[in-house]
């Protein structure tokens, strides 16, 4: 099916920026790196949230090889974030960014959150990128924590996107739909389902949004020139979310701090 493509990015005359951002678990780039470059290109995200980045022996080179290969920008996170990263194009001026590990249950993996405010002209915005527990008592706490992380940013504009873990109907997906916008609920467009690659039964990838981000269109791409159904597939074992947002402007830009 040939989708109708989401808004170009772009800067508007009130000075709000539209943006493309894409969410996006990897598996630490086992699979097939070329289709992973190819599908990301395609979408022509400004930004893009990872999950499962590289985190073991140089992993740097391994997010610098894909941050080329995508025509982006290494900004934040991987291992140090056991996981989430964050890509960005030319056009995103960096204010700052934080990398935060969250509380570990012993025996259960590390997780983390990649955050980076970005500016796009004159409108300002905080990503997070987020890859939540398998266990669902750990995955509510965690998701309890984001949303106390997104508070504390003190940023009015926040996109949230990741990895859940978990279905809508779920606890921790209810609690963070409960104070932030769910992007495919709000404004769906493209595919629903995101896990797995190969047979997309589950919709457990999300982009979420504080209210006052706009969210023209969210799910998951396909038939868009260059993304054929075998490159995402390959690519690696979920299917990305790809958002087109819109940031009100923020008033004169800051210095970064």
């Amino acid at each position: 099916m040939l989708l109708p493509d989401l808004p170009a990015s772009r800067t508007e005359p009130d000075g709000s920026a539209v943006i493309r951002l894409l969410s996006y678990n990897i598996r630490s780039m086992r699979d097939d790196t070329a289709a992973l470059a190819r599908v990301i290109r395609a979408c022509t995200p400004d930004v893009v949230c990872i999950q499962e980045a590289p985190r073991f022996f140089r992993w740097r080179k391994k997010a610098a090889r894909l941050a080329r290969a995508t025509g982006l920008l290494y900004v934040t996170g991987g291992a140090t974030t056991a996981g989430p990263m964050l890509l960005a194009g030319l056009r995103a001026h960096v204010e700052r960014t934080d990398e935060k590990l969250l509380p570990r249950t012993p025996g259960l993996h590390q997780r983390g959150l990649a955050t980076a405010v970005l500016r796009f002209g004159g409108a300002r915005v905080a990503v997070v990128s987020t890859h939540l527990s398998l266990a669902r008592a750990e995955r509510y706490e965690q998701a309890g924590l984001l949303l106390a992380h997104v508070r504390a940013l003190g940023e009015p504009h926040v996109v949230v996107a990741g990895d859940l873990n978990e279905r809508p109907k779920g606890p921790a997906f209810r609690r963070l739909a409960d104070e932030l916008q769910d992007g495919w609920a709000v404004s769906p467009w493209g595919g629903r389902r995101t896990s797995t690659a190969l047979d997309p039964r589950k919709r457990i990838d999300a982009v979420l949004a504080t209210g006052a981000v706009e969210v023209l269109g969210c799910g998951v791409p396909a038939g868009l020139p260059g993304v054929s159904p075998a490159d995402l597939r390959d690519a690696t074992d979920h299917l990305p979310v790809l958002a087109a947002l819109r940031i009100p402007a923020s008033g004169p830009a800051t210095a970064a701090s």
